[in-house]
């Protein structure tokens, strides 16, 4: 099994939620999260200067079966990208187990 953990702009995630659907991944957790990234300069809107490492964010934990990690990755780089600075990252982990405590199953029965 595989944990995907996705950083992606706050903005993209009802595309990222929808998409990952379509393919079937049904459970994640998400939260709002800030953090600093390497783009030094701000972006002007209107008159007034924006740091864009600052922008707010969505962190996603999601754990899928080995075989379906990369379509899951792939999913996450369509859906989330725009282009510009700070569209995110992505990395993959591996776990070692997973349980669903109400019927105690492990491995990949555990995770559907």
């Amino acid at each position: 099994m595989k944990q995907i953990e996705a950083i992606i702009r706050k903005s993209k995630f009802d595309e990222v939620k929808k998409a990952l659907h379509q393919i079937e991944v049904n459970f994640f957790s998400y939260w709002d999260v800030t953090g600093v990234g390497n783009e030094k300069q701000g972006h002007v809107y209107r008159g007034i200067s924006y740091s864009t490492s600052d922008i707010q964010r969505r962190y996603l934990s999601i754990v899928v079966s080995d075989e379906f990690a990369e379509r899951t990755v792939e999913t996450l780089l369509d859906a989330a990208y725009t282009g510009n600075v700070g569209d995110g990252k992505i990395f993959v982990s591996e776990v070692v187990e997973a349980y669903r405590i109400r019927t105690k199953e492990s491995g990949h029965a555990g995770i559907n």
